[in-house]
């Protein structure tokens, strides 16, 4: 079975600053494929950034500057911003999984999303977090059941869930039946409680995780952001983002990290065997459940806020459409 090389990229975004992530971003994307790495993750919201103010001021007090920020510096799919990192993975031939603030293209609702790119730069899958945590609530829509992605590789099923996604039950429990054997967390998440929930998922789905997170001091803020003396409290750490990625194999043993306080690139080498081999002890949604007494139903139906129903032309069958809508490769992963 071929094995591949994956990569964790712990890196700083540039704070609101579209242009110049996805500059970084392509240009570590580059750094890993040189290394050898054929699966690289980015961070949560990688591009533009995590809207750190959330949790330094009150909502709507003083934040709309910032909001009007992301807003202008959000992803719209697809866009000149994914057509560039298509191409980073077409030259890279690598897998790219990247963290975005995304919105609709005529819409200021951001959403918190995870975009997967093939080695022949084809956009193979989107997922929009389905729950915002805490004050994410104040910047942050969610995502719904039709951006659940499973992308199949040389390397096994590629999936995941973002952030404190990964402590809901039944989420993880509907990705396991995708059948994934690597499983991305982008995330903000720090400590050493996370590293146990990413060892925990390893283990429960017999999976390879790649736990991803940014890592920025303060200093790295840009000095012409707005406020920028109010975007951080005064008693808050330096480490605006203090990193805390691993990689963890499916018996749950660390293979890389948990990396801290550096920007940095961990790498590990991955095999489906080992996947394969684990399930024959515990195989969460196949020998080590039980459909008789326990079922899930999902609904991966998409929830647009408007549908639009068009007068049938003559002879011809009916005609809504909804303005988020993905391209017809994206339903084709989408389960």
């Amino acid at each position: 079975m071929a094995g591949v090389k994956v990569a964790a990229v712990q890196a700083a975004y540039v704070l609101m600053n579209q242009e110049a992530c996805v500059d970084k971003a392509v240009s570590l994307l580059h750094q890993a494929a040189e290394a050898g790495a054929g699966i690289v993750v980015f961070p949560e919201v990688f591009i533009p950034g995590n809207p750190i103010w959330i949790d330094t001021v009150p909502i709507w007090e003083g934040d709309g500057d910032w909001y009007a920020l992301l807003v202008d510096q959000a992803v719209v799919v697809p866009s000149a911003v994914t057509d560039t990192l298509a191409a980073a993975a077409r030259e890279t031939g690598t897998y790219l999984v990247i963290g975005v603030d995304e919105r609709e293209p005529h819409g200021t609702t951001i959403y918190n999303a995870t975009l997967y790119f093939g080695p022949d730069g084809t956009l193979l899958g989107r997922h929009r977090k389905l729950m915002p945590t805490g004050s994410e609530r104040t910047v942050w829509g969610m995502g719904d059941g039709s951006t659940l992605p499973v992308v199949d590789t040389p390397y096994g099923r590629l999936s995941g869930l973002t952030c404190w996604e990964n402590y809901m039950p039944l989420t993880r429990f509907y990705v396991y039946s995708l059948g994934v054997d690597i499983w991305t967390a982008p995330t903000l998440a720090p400590g050493d409680a996370w590293i146990a929930t990413m060892r925990h998922i390893a283990r429960e789905g017999r999976c390879y995780v790649i736990g991803v997170n940014p890592c920025m001091h303060l200093d790295q803020i840009p000095a012409e952001f707005p406020h920028r003396d109010r975007v951080r409290r005064a008693d808050q750490d330096a480490w605006v983002e203090p990193g805390n990625s691993v990689i963890v194999d499916p018996a749950g043993s660390i293979l890389a990290g948990p990396a801290r306080h550096e920007e940095t690139i961990l790498y590990a080498d991955i095999d489906l065997a080992a996947v394969r081999a684990a399930r024959r002890y515990f195989d969460p949604v196949g020998h080590y459940h039980r459909p008789d007494i326990f079922q899930l139903h999902v609904d991966t139906r998409a929830r647009p806020p408007i549908v639009v129903h068009e007068a049938p032309a003559s002879g011809s069958g009916d005609n809504s459409s909804s303005a988020s809508d993905l391209s017809a490769s994206q339903r084709a992963t989408a389960n």
